[in-house]
């Protein structure tokens, strides 16, 4: 089986890697600046929080905001600069060993659960729709996709030669692939909580 160090430079996923990271990270720096006026304002309202429906302030001061015992945002300020280093490794021309590929499929797969969780959460128990938590799951989901194809179509996953090839042709649908996911979680959402309503009056 090739190895993935074989493989052509993948510009476009680096360059995904590094805006979805500049993105993620700077959305998780947004919602830990709200957390501290929060806890700095008890009783506040965050600059976020435009309505009922569409507001930060629920989200980051609800128990599904800390799961951990700390704000989740700040998962998300460590977190996110690993996509960065990645894409920018991969520019620089730099090769990664299969488990370094698998350990990070399996962050990147932990972070598209963790997301997945906190969007039921959101929609079905707080009834809220968060900004920058939206825009969160924008970069989350595809990144998700992306990395999955990409562990198959370098062989990272012990999978066949036809397998990989047809992730690599794959790789280039991952977009519509998000759009769809994008499409099931706003039919979800319109359905629970009628947001086009909220952004229609």
């Amino acid at each position: 089986m090739p190895s993935p160090s074989r493989t052509s430079r993948p510009t476009v996923f680096a360059l995904w890697l590094i805006f979805a990271g500049v993105v993620g990270w700077f959305a998780a720096f947004q919602l830990t600046t709200e957390r501290f006026h929060l806890l700095e304002n008890p009783g506040s309202a965050a600059s976020c929080d435009i309505s009922l429906l569409v507001q930060c302030g629920k989200n980051l001061e609800s128990a599904q905001g800390s799961v951990f015992g700390f704000p989740n945002p700040i998962l998300g300020l460590t977190g996110w600069v690993a996509p960065i280093v990645v894409g920018a490794a991969l520019l620089a021309g730099a090769r990664f060993a299969r488990w370094f590929w698998v350990l990070f499929g399996l962050g990147v797969t932990a972070a598209f659960a963790f997301v997945l969780w906190l969007i039921s959460q959101s929609i079905f128990v707080l009834a809220t729709l968060c900004p920058w938590c939206m825009v969160t799951w924008s970069v989350t989901i595809p990144t998700f996709f992306a990395v999955a194809v990409h562990l198959v179509r370098v062989g990272a996953l012990p999978v066949s030669a036809a397998a990989r090839h047809r992730a690599d042709a794959l790789m280039a649908w991952t977009p519509l692939m998000a759009i769809v996911a994008f499409a099931i979680i706003g039919v979800i959402a319109q359905v629970q909580l009628d947001w086009i309503s909220e952004f229609t009056r």
